[in-house]
C-alpha cells in the first residue's frame, strides 16, 4: 500500500518534514485514518476491474503521489462541518475522494501515452510496458470507475462537479495539444497559457473541494464555490511551479530530463516570461530542438533572463490569493489546514 505523505524530509515552510506529512499530522488521527481508508478503497476499486486491465490500473495506483486531490476532498469536507456521521456518510466521503484520485490517475496514463513517456513517478509506464493500446484502455477504465464510484454517492451535484473537471480536463488537452509546434506557438499569449493551466490541472483541484463541500451538505452549494475558487488558485500555482521546475530541474528531484515539456513542445510560463526579456528568443522555435542537450541549453538561456524568479513570485501571488479567498466563517483549524495545502504548492518547488 502506498503511504500517504511519505516522502523525504526537507526544509522549508512547512518545517523539516515533508509537507504533506505535515498537514497529516497537523491534523489529527481522524484525518489521516479517513486517507488511509481512501488508499485501501482505491486498491480495492481497481483490483475488481477485471484481467488484464486490473494489474495495470492497481499498478498506477500503487505508483503513489500525494494524494493532494483527495486530501483537498476530505478537508473541504472537514471545512463544510464534516460527512453525516454515520458509515455511509464515511463512505460517502471515501467514494468522493477516490473518484477524484481515480480521474487524476487516468489522465496520467493517457498523458503518457500522448508524450509517448517510458517513465512515471520512477516506474514503467503502462504504454511503455503494455503498449499504447492498453494504457489507452486502463486510462479509460479508471475514468469508468471514478464515475461508477460517485454515482453510489445518489448525488446529481457531485456527479456535476466531476463531469464537468473531466470536461475541463479534456478541453485543456486539446488546446495544449493544438498550441504545441503550430505556427503561433512561439506566441502563446500569457493569457491562453493560464486558461489552459486553469482547464488542464485547476479544474481537478476545484472540483475536489466542490465534492468535500458537497459531501458535507448536499445543499452547500454556497461554500462549494468559495472553497472551489480557493482549490481552483492552488491548482493554477501548482502548474505555475510545475513548469519552472521543468526548467529548473534537477532530474534527480522530476525524474526527467530539464526541458522535457519544452521539447515537447508545450509552451509554458517561463519561456513566455523569458521571451519578454531576452528579443533573440522571441522568434525561437520548440519544433527546432533537436534533443535533450538542447533543451537543456534553453533552460540555461531562460533561467539567464530572470523568468524563473519572475515566473515563481507570480506563483507566490497566485497562493495568496488563495488563502484570502477562504472565508472567516470556517472553523480556524480546518481553515488552516487548508492554508497548509496552499503552502504545500510552495514547498515542492522551493
Amino acid at each position: 500500500m502506498n503511504t500517504v505523505g511519505s516522502g523525504a524530509a526537507k526544509s522549508g515552510p512547512l518545517g523539516d518534514v515533508d509537507p504533506v506529512e505535515a498537514i497529516m499530522s497537523c491534523g489529527g488521527l481522524l484525518l489521516r485514518e479517513r486517507m488511509v481508508r481512501i488508499e485501501l478503497y482505491l486498491e480495492r476499486v481497481t483490483a475488481q476491474a477485471g484481467a488484464p486491465l486490473a494489474a495495470h490500473a492497481a499498478a498506477t495506483i500503487r505508483a503513489g503521489g500525494k494524494r493532494l486531490r483527495p486530501l483537498l476532498v476530505v478537508l473541504a469536507a472537514e471545512a463544510a462541518g464534516g460527512p453525516p456521521g454515520d458509515a455511509e456518510g464515511e463512505e460517502s466521503l471515501v467514494r468522493a475522494a477516490a473518484a477524484v484520485e481515480l480521474v487524476h490517475s487516468a489522465t496520467l496514463v493517457h498523458d503518457d501515452v500522448v508524450d509517448g513517456a517510458r517513465l512515471r513517478r520512477g516506474h514503467p509506464t503502462v504504454a511503455a510496458l503494455a503498449g499504447r493500446d492498453v494504457a489507452t484502455a486502463t486510462g479509460d477504465l479508471l475514468f469508468s470507475r471514478a464515475f461508477a464510484e460517485l454515482a453510489r454517492n445518489g448525488v446529481q451535484a457531485q456527479l456535476r462537479a466531476l463531469s464537468d473537471a473531466s470536461s475541463a480536463l479534456a478541453d485543456g488537452e486539446l488546446l495544449q495539444r493544438e498550441d504545441a509546434y503550430a505556427t503561433h506557438a512561439t506566441h502563446v499569449a500569457l493569457e491562453r497559457y493560464l486558461r489552459r493551466c486553469e482547464l488542464k490541472t485547476a479544474a481537478l483541484f476545484e472540483a475536489a473541494c466542490r465534492l468535500g463541500a458537497l459531501v458535507a451538505n448536499k445543499g452547500s452549494i454556497v461554500l462549494a464555490d468559495v472553497l472551489g475558487t480557493f482549490a481552483r488558485r492552488i491548482g493554477l500555482a501548482f502548474q505555475m511551479l510545475d513548469d519552472v521546475l521543468d526548467v529548473s530541474g534537477p532530474v534527480e528531484r522530476t525524474g526527467k530530463s530539464r526541458g522535457t515539456d519544452l521539447l515537447d513542445g508545450t509552451v509554458t510560463l517561463p519561456f513566455i516570461l523569458a521571451r519578454e526579456r531576452d528579443p533573440d528568443l522571441v522568434g525561437l522555435d520548440l519544433a527546432a530542438l533537436e534533443g535533450p542537450e538542447q533543451a537543456e541549453a534553453l533552460c540555461e538561456r531562460i533561467a539567464a533572463t530572470g523568468a524563473l524568479e519572475e515566473a515563481r513570485k507570480r506563483a507566490l501571488e497566485v497562493v495568496a490569493e488563495a488563502k484570502a479567498a477562504l472565508p472567516a466563517s470556517l472553523p480556524p483549524d480546518r481553515s488552516a489546514l487548508l492554508e497548509l495545502v496552499a503552502d504545500a504548492m510552495v514547498e515542492r518547488y522551493c
